[in-house]
């Protein structure tokens, strides 16, 4: 069973990568600074960020021992989320992305969600 349930999450991880990379490039082609790195090619780890103006940063983490979202404003940390609240934001990030909201108002439309400055 814990064997299965292993295999399970490292494909999970791996297909959260994917996504993270694609995001990144859209992001990108929209005006946003956007980057995703990954370690080796495994594809079990990465590190996203995305800039949503002057001195706004969101930076996502994933590998096998977790998963955070962290949204910072002038190099202090504003909201930090984990596990399932951490993807949850992801998705609202893409959702706005998805709708083509404009880097500038993508910063307002974020803070509307989570309450942040």
């Amino acid at each position: 069973m814990f064997v299965r349930l292993a295999d399970q999450h490292r494909r999970f991880v791996r297909e959260l990568v994917m996504n993270l990379k694609a995001l990144a490039t859209v992001l990108e082609q929209r005006g946003y600074l956007a980057s995703c790195y990954t370690c080796g090619t495994e594809m079990n780890s990465a590190s996203f960020m995305v800039s949503l103006g002057e001195n706004h940063l969101i930076r996502f983490l994933v590998s096998d021992y977790g998963i955070t979202w962290t949204e910072m404003r002038d190099d202090r940390e504003l909201m930090k989320l984990e596990g399932a609240e951490a993807i949850s934001q992801l998705q609202e990030l893409a959702n706005l992305v998805k709708n083509q909201v404009e880097p500038t108002e993508c910063i307002h439309e974020l803070r509307q969600l989570t309450g942040s400055l």
